[in-house]
């Protein structure tokens, strides 16, 4: 907590700006804007609070996602550069911008900011040093530096604590794959190999979102990096970590800063900019959030802690054919089926060898006990279906071979249907939740779609199973392998006559 305040409420003020980034954050806003006060907001706190882990060496790797025009750049590349050096004039920062004319630009203000005396006098030892004052590369008395470059430029011989990614893409160029995978390469074949100490450097990288295959999309489809996404408009309901212990508990529908953009705005702004551009650059989702094949409002919702008697755990597998990067996912899509109603329960996604995805199956199958086990009949499945009924391992069911009719375009298709009928239930909170609608809505415009294959898979067969209200009496030989119909509702785990058929 802060203390009382003193007499001299400038000396305490200064106090306090010295301590807190997000009250120094107000003063770089008034000298920047000459002399305008911040509306300040909790989106604010939000990064201060983030910026503060980064500082903390709690987090290494920070990504912020937000729309433009929302103080991103100064609050980062410009407020908290100059803060930190205020604290540790031996810091070295390396700052990136998609143009040397952007980058000179943040490294102006903040050299404007550092050489101004109300910094100096906040942060008196923390001097500009006489010989190194040029705009984008000045350095302080102490030997702490701040480097601006374009993601193009040259950083040979050149490395810091610090790597700030700031707007590494152009709006205007994010459609080019060419400009796409220059930059991604540009950061990890360069840029990322900058930082002085690789155990304990940090990146952070704070852009808005404009394409699936954005640098912030390939960071976050590595995985290690903390996230932050501010979407201009809640796509549903979150509780976001602030400064001092506190929270921000957003509701779906809240504007992100009604006080700068309101909803009026924004909602001329969808219109100005086309639903596709103002879901990537303010919403931070680049596939259209209203979906393609699939519609978001389609999607229903269960709660976790109350799963409904009965029904039974059915899970698909789409299985790639290497584990390579650049190749396809494997993914096991585990559900309860309880009447016309799938809820999903868990998506595991991960790129293995058949060594690793044979383990993954049998630990999958043990945790979640499923009654069926499907796994398409190609590429690496024809495989692991020979192991797992040559094998026969404890706690994992025979498996059911699927094989694919048509392409996925045509089987998801198939599905869209029962999804709009309302039959697929999502979790209201699970770690996969995100990546997962997304990948559903984007269908067949997402940048993967073996998530969207092996739902299909799950419900396509579901589907088929809920025509029969009574198992036939010889059995129908179906296509799941060596299994028949009468073999697969005679199991002795579906006993339950009025579960029996799935519906």
């Amino acid at each position: 907590m802060l203390m009382k305040p003193p007499e001299d409420s400038e000396a305490f003020l200064r106090a306090v700006q010295r301590k807190d980034f997000a009250w120094f954050l107000r003063g770089v806003f008034f000298i920047l804007s000459g002399g305008d006060s911040l509306a300040w907001n909790w989106h604010l706190d939000a990064i201060a609070y983030q910026l503060g882990r980064v500082r903390a060496g709690k987090s290494q790797r920070l990504l912020v996602t937000m729309p433009p025009r929302n103080l991103k750049s100064i609050a980062i590349s410009v407020a908290w550069v100059a803060w930190m050096l205020g604290h540790n004039p031996r810091l070295k920062f390396v700052c990136v911008s998609y143009s040397d004319e952007l980058a000179l630009k943040l490294a102006r203000d903040c050299r404007m900011v550092m050489q101004s005396s109300w910094y100096r006098e906040l942060f008196p030892r923390t001097i500009i040093a006489a010989s190194r004052t040029a705009v984008h590369d000045f350095e302080t008395t102490a030997g702490g530096n701040r480097l601006a470059t374009s993601i193009k430029g040259t950083v040979t011989g050149r490395g810091g604590n610090y790597l700030i990614i700031d707007d590494p893409i152009k709006p205007d160029e994010a459609m080019s794959e060419t400009t796409r995978t220059g930059v991604n390469e540009s950061f990890s074949r360069t840029l990322a190999t900058r930082l002085d100490d690789k155990e304990n450097g940090s990146i952070v990288v704070v852009m808005q979102r404009l394409h699936e295959e954005d640098l912030a999309g390939a960071l976050i489809e590595k995985g290690h990096w903390d996230h932050l996404s501010l979407p201009a408009i809640a796509p549903e309901d979150a509780v976001i970590r602030l400064t001092r212990g506190r929270v921000h508990r957003r509701k779906v529908g809240d504007v992100l800063h009604p006080a700068r953009e309101s909803r009026d705005t924004l909602e001329q702004l969808r219109v100005s900019l086309g639903s596709a551009v103002f879901s990537a650059q303010y919403q931070q989702q680049p596939v259209p959030a209203a979906g393609n094949m699939a519609k978001a409002d389609w999607l229903r919702r269960y709660d976790c802690s109350s799963l409904p008697h009965g029904g039974r755990v059915v899970q698909s597998w789409d299985t790639a054919s290497k584990d390579g990067i650049h190749n396809d996912w494997s993914v096991c899509v585990t559900a309860h089926v309880y009447r016309r109603e799938i809820r999903i329960l868990d998506v595991w996604r991960a790129r293995v060898d058949f060594v690793g995805l044979k383990r993954e199956v049998m630990r999958l199958a043990r945790e979640w006990k499923p009654q069926a086990l499907l796994i398409e009949d190609a590429a690496s499945g024809m495989q692991l279906l020979q192991t797992l009924r040559n094998e026969q391992p404890s706690g994992v069911p025979m498996p059911i071979a699927r094989k694919p009719e048509g392409d996925k375009a045509t089987r998801f298709s198939a599905i869209c249907p029962m999804i709009e009928a309302g039959q697929l239930l999502l979790p209201t909170e699970a770690p996969w939740l995100a990546d997962f609608k997304s990948e559903i809505l984007g269908f067949p415009n997402a940048r993967h779609d073996d998530q969207a294959d092996a739902l299909a898979q799950l419900m396509i067969w579901v589907g088929r199973q809920q025509r029969f209200e009574s198992p036939p009496a010889g059995g129908y030989i179906i296509d799941v392998g060596t299994m028949t119909e009468e073999d697969w509702f005679n199991q002795d785990a579906w006993a339950d006559e009025d579960d029996a058929c799935l519906y």
